[in-house]
């Protein structure tokens, strides 16, 4: 009994064994025939075929587009933003306090230096004043009567003093109403246009209360902002053109002032022109666009901006000397829409590849139609 149960288990481990070996028996022939698959695939099948001797090649050369560079006209403008400012502006505010008596002019109308445009009440201080220039006028009929005397030893030394001291007392707040009256007064101080009014006659204003704003625009100013490296090249008096914005008309402008410091935050100097504005057309506030000529030169080295090729430490060109790239740092400096200044690192005569430069490296073989 023993032994039949002996003779069972091995049967049953035998069967095990064999289904297990069959097992892996299928998956090496499957993992086989792939590997043979890929074999023929990747290794018979392109061993039997001729290889492509007009193929590119590890030292088949590149096909590129070049440049020749050649003596170039560099007329060096400058395009910056700037603002139109007015050449004066003033906000119209009373000194003091009180009611408008009398408003003088027209919003939006030309006034001159001087004209009265406001008046604020004063019947209080022109009442003060007339009184103390009665006083003013007694004192001054005394002071006289008592020089008499003095030349004939009628009155003192100090009691004529006294007199002349109180005439001056008189005549200093005759001074001091004159001017407290001024300041019902609002006059222009500059010719210019004058905008809305902000009050009406009657009413009554605090001193500080904006009653309309005086604008001078002829001459107009016109005020932009050159990077820092530029500074130099900026001179007084010189000419700029400009244009407002969707109007291709060019207008001209003279510098007249620079400010004699850099701006630390932009890095930038600020420039003030000055055009004629006599039509008017001209409105502080607009947007201006700044062409600012600084220098040109006839022989300028200029190549095409894709043949640049940024690096960590700079940039970049490929030089073709002999049929073989080779590497070039350079220094740029201005450009223009398709073009760049090259400073250092090419010069008059070099070829350049311009196209293809992916596919370059230094030493590559290169080619070009």
């Amino acid at each position: 009994m023993a032994l039949f149960r002996t003779f069972n288990e091995d049967s049953n481990n035998f069967t095990v064994y064999m289904k297990n070996f069959r097992t892996l028996l299928i998956i090496g022939l499957v993992i086989g025939g792939l590997v043979a698959i890929k074999i023929f695939l990747l290794g018979g099948g392109t061993a039997s075929q001729p290889k492509m001797g007009g193929g590119p090649g590890k030292d088949a050369p590149v096909l590129v587009k070049i440049f020749v560079v050649k003596p170039d006209t560099l007329n060096n403008d400058l395009f910056l933003s700037g603002t139109l400012t007015a050449n004066e502006s003033v906000e119209l505010k009373p000194e003091i306090a009180g009611r408008i008596v009398k408003i003088k002019f027209t919003e939006g109308t030309r006034v001159a230096a001087g004209d009265l445009l406001v008046k604020i009440n004063d019947a209080d201080l022109q009442a003060q004043l007339k009184k103390v220039k009665l006083q003013e006028k007694l004192i001054s009929e005394q002071l006289e009567r008592r020089k008499k005397l003095l030349t004939i030893n009628g009155i003192s030394q100090e009691e004529y003093d006294a007199a002349a001291n109180q005439l001056a007392s008189y005549q200093a707040d005759i001074a001091l109403i004159n001017t407290q009256i001024e300041k019902t007064e609002i006059r222009a101080p500059f010719s210019g246009m004058i905008g809305l009014k902000n009050i009406s006659e009657g009413a009554f204003i605090a001193a500080g209360t904006t009653i309309a704003t005086l604008v001078q625009h002829d001459p107009i100013k016109i005020d932009f902002s050159v990077p820092e490296k530029y500074a130099s090249l900026i001179k007084q008096n010189s000419t700029v053109l400009f244009s407002l914005d969707g109007d291709d008309k060019q207008l001209s402008a003279t510098i007249k002032a620079i400010e004699p410091q850099i701006d630390e935050a932009s890095r930038t100097i600020k420039v003030r022109t000055i055009a004629q504005n006599r039509s008017g057309a001209l409105l502080p506030g607009a947007f201006a666009q700044i062409k600012l000529p600084l220098a040109s030169s006839k022989n300028a080295v200029m190549i095409p901006t894709e043949a640049i090729i940024p690096i960590l430490k700079g940039q970049k060109v490929y030089l073709v000397k002999n049929g073989i790239a080779e590497e070039s740092k350079v220094e740029t400096g201005l450009r223009n829409d398709v073009k760049i200044q090259i400073l250092k690192g090419v010069s008059i005569g070099d070829t350049l590849v311009v196209s293809g430069l992916l596919q370059v490296k230094k030493g590559s073989k290169v080619k070009w139609k």
